[in-house]
């Protein structure tokens, strides 16, 4: 599916594909599927490392949240969802029984309702050593993020809980 234009909205942070190295070892030969993609950047970046990526967004008309999948067949989720929406994303994807990817902050942690998706399912957990500069419809150029992400997984057999991993440039 094609990205759509850019929206503008204020809180719309795109993630640079530079975030996807940690994952690359755990990702290979899978289909992918980028269920918020927003303006493409993940789609674009798995794209020019030759995976197979469908990606859909709800300003594409197609809702994570309620709608199937919209392809035949994926083994993976990978996408930074909206953040304002991350229980109901963690518990389609638990529920959809799929390995996933999802790009969120340390803050998911945070709650009960989580923390018992996450003994129910298990979780392993890529963390950065640096935090992600994400690109914004105001700024040109990436911003400096006043937050810390992690890529919370399941399914993907890293082999541990934590994973610290290092960002180049």
């Amino acid at each position: 599916m094609k990205p759509p234009s850019k929206t503008g909205s204020p809180d719309d942070f795109q993630t640079p594909p530079e975030a996807l190295a940690p994952l690359y070892p755990y990702i290979q030969g899978m289909r992918i599927w980028d269920c918020a993609c927003g303006d493409g950047y993940l789609v674009r970046g798995l794209e020019a490392k030759g995976f197979d990526v469908v990606g859909s967004d709800i300003k594409m008309g197609w809702d994570f949240l309620k709608l199937s999948p919209p392809c035949n067949s994926y083994d993976v989720l990978i996408t930074n969802p909206p953040y304002k929406y991350k229980q109901q994303f963690l518990e389609r994807a638990y529920a959809l029984g799929k390995p996933f990817a999802f790009l969120l902050p340390l803050t998911t942690f945070e709650t009960e309702a989580r923390q018992r998706l996450f003994k129910l399912y298990g979780v392993e957990v890529i963390l950065f050593n640096k935090r992600i500069n994400f690109v914004t419809p105001n700024k040109v150029e990436k911003s400096s993020s006043w937050f810390a992400t992690a890529w919370f997984t399941n399914g993907l057999n890293i082999g541990q809980q934590l994973t610290f991993a290092k960002l180049e440039n």
